[in-house]
C-alpha cells in the first residue's frame, strides 16, 4: 500500500515524519506540536502598547534544491494556495537539477542628505578626498561589526537638484540584515561631515532601495515537464513565456506578476523573522529602477528549446540580529532549514520566489488559476461555518460543484448535511 503524501497526513505524523527524516529535532516537533504563544513579557518588551498575539500557520516546502542542496523550507501565511503551489515547483525544478544562484558583494547601502551648503562642488572633493577619515568615524561608531570583518566599505557623493548633498555609504552587516548598524553609521558620518563643511543634516538612514544585496536565481526546465491532461509542455512554456513579456509591457499585469513572486518571499522572510516590509520595498523600488516597472522574473527559450526561468531580487536578510535571535519559532525554523549563512538563506528565498512564479504563471496560463485556488479555499471557507473534520468530507465536493462558494453557500449546505445525519 502506498504511505499517503504529506499534504494528507495530520499535523502530528508530519512532524513525526520529518523527525523520522532528520530534518526536524524531537524538541523542535515537541514545540512546534504544542504551538505555545510567546510569553507576555517577551512580546510586551517587543513592541509598545501590547494587547496579545496574532498567529499565522506555519507551513514547509519540501526538498527545494538550491545549489545542488535540498532544504525544507518554513513559511509563515494565510493564504491556503501559497505552500501548495511552491511545492509543486519545487519538485518540478528538483526533477530539472534544481535552482542555481549567483550573488555579488551583499551590501547594504544608507543615505547623509545636507544641506544649505554654499559650495556644493567643494563639499563633494572634501568627502571624496578624505574617505579614510570617515571610515575611521564609522569604525568608532559601530566597532563590533568591523571585528566581524564588516563597516563601511565606499562613499559616493552626488549633488541632486543643485541643493542637496547625498552621500551614498556601502556597508557591509554581514550576518545581520543591519538596519541598526547602518543607521548608526550613517549618523556618525553625518555628524562628522557637518562638523567640517557645515549644513544642515537632513537626513541619515537607510535606503530599503537594497540594490547592494540583489540576489539572481535561475532554473532550466525541460518543457514536458510542463504538460498539463490537455496542453504539451511545449504550449505551457510559450504561454508562459508569452505572460511574462505581456508583464513587461503592462504594469497592471506586472504588478500581480510580482505580487505572486513575494506570496512566497514574504512567508519565508515572516518565518526565517526577518523584515517583509524592507523586503517588499526593496523589491518594488528593483521592479521600477528603470522608471518603468516591470516583472521581477523572466522566462525565455534556451538555444537548445529548454524552458529557463531567472530571478533578480534585493534580498538583505539576516540571520542574527533584531528578532531573530529572541522568537523561538524563527530558531527552529533556521534549524529546520540548516542555514549557515545570510547569503545562504537569501539564495534560498530567491528560489522560493522563482518557483512561486512558475506554479502561478502555469496554473494562470493553462488550468486558470482558480481550479486549484479554489478547492482550498473551500476547506478554509467550510471550517470557517464550523464543519468537523468528518463533516469536511461531505462538504467539501458540495461546495466545489456550488455555483456560488461564499459563506452562505457553505452554511446552507452545512446544514443539509447535518439535517440528513441527524
Amino acid at each position: 500500500m502506498t504511505s499517503p503524501k504529506f499534504y494528507q497526513l495530520s499535523k502530528s505524523e508530519r512532524l513525526a515524519r520529518l523527525v523520522e527524516a532528520n530534518q526536524l529535532s524531537e524538541k523542535d516537533a515537541q514545540f512546534l506540536a504544542q504551538s505555545q504563544p510567546l510569553a507576555d513579557e517577551l512580546a510586551d518588551s517587543m513592541i509598545e502598547n501590547y494587547i496579545g498575539q496574532y498567529h499565522l500557520p506555519l507551513g514547509i516546502v519540501q526538498d527545494v534544491m538550491v545549489a545542488g542542496k535540498v532544504y525544507q523550507v518554513p513559511m509563515a501565511i494565510e493564504e491556503p494556495s501559497v505552500i501548495a503551489a511552491a511545492n509543486n515547483a519545487a519538485k518540478m525544478m528538483r526533477l530539472n537539477g534544481g535552482v542555481t544562484i549567483e550573488s555579488g558583494q551583499r551590501v547594504m547601502f544608507g543615505e547623509v542628505v545636507l544641506t544649505d551648503l554654499p559650495q556644493l562642488a567643494d563639499a563633494v572633493k572634501w568627502v571624496d578626498n578624505h574617505f579614510a577619515i570617515l571610515q575611521t568615524v564609522a569604525q568608532k561608531a559601530h566597532p563590533s561589526i568591523v571585528k566581524r570583518g564588516g563597516g563601511l566599505q565606499k562613499i559616493t557623493t552626488t549633488i541632486v537638484e543643485n541643493r542637496f548633498l547625498k552621500l551614498n555609504l556601502e556597508i557591509d552587516t554581514k550576518a545581520a540584515m543591519g538596519a541598526n548598524i547602518v543607521n548608526t553609521i550613517c549618523e556618525a558620518i553625518a555628524h562628522a561631515v557637518q562638523a567640517t563643511l557645515g549644513g544642515t543634516i537632513l537626513l541619515s538612514v537607510l535606503t530599503n532601495a537594497a540594490f547592494g544585496s540583489v540576489v539572481k536565481a535561475s532554473v532550466t526546465l525541460n518543457p514536458e515537464t510542463l504538460a498539463t491532461a490537455t496542453l504539451t509542455g511545449d504550449a505551457v512554456a510559450q504561454r508562459l513565456i508569452d505572460a511574462t513579456q505581456f508583464a513587461q509591457l503592462d504594469v497592471a499585469r506586472a504588478a500581480t506578476h510580482n505580487k505572486g513572486i513575494m506570496n512566497g518571499i514574504d512567508a519565508v522572510i515572516m518565518a526565517t523573522g526577518n523584515d517583509w516590509r524592507a523586503i517588499e520595498a526593496g523589491a518594488h523600488s528593483y521592479a521600477a529602477r528603470t522608471g518603468h516597472y516591470q516583472p521581477l522574473t523572466d522566462w525565455s527559450w534556451t538555444s537548445d528549446h529548454q524552458l529557463r526561468g531567472q530571478i533578480a531580487v534585493p534580498l538583505p536578510v539576516g540571520i542574527v540580529g533584531g528578532s531573530i535571535g529572541i522568537l523561538p519559532t524563527v530558531q527552529v525554523a533556521q534549524r529546520l532549514m540548516v542555514i549557515e549563512t545570510a547569503e545562504e538563506l537569501a539564495g534560498v528565498i530567491a528560489a522560493i520566489g522563482l518557483g512561486q512564479n512558475l506554479a502561478a504563471l502555469k496554473a494562470l496560463v493553462s488550468d486558470g488559476i482558480q481550479k486549484g485556488h479554489m478547492a482550498l479555499q473551500a476547506k478554509s471557507l467550510a471550517i470557517a461555518v464550523g464543519a468537523t473534520a468528518s463533516e469536511l468530507t461531505t462538504l467539501l465536493p458540495q461546495l466545489l460543484k456550488a455555483p456560488h462558494l461564499n459563506t452562505e453557500t457553505a452554511t446552507t449546505l452545512l446544514s443539509q448535511i447535518r439535517a440528513e445525519n441527524r
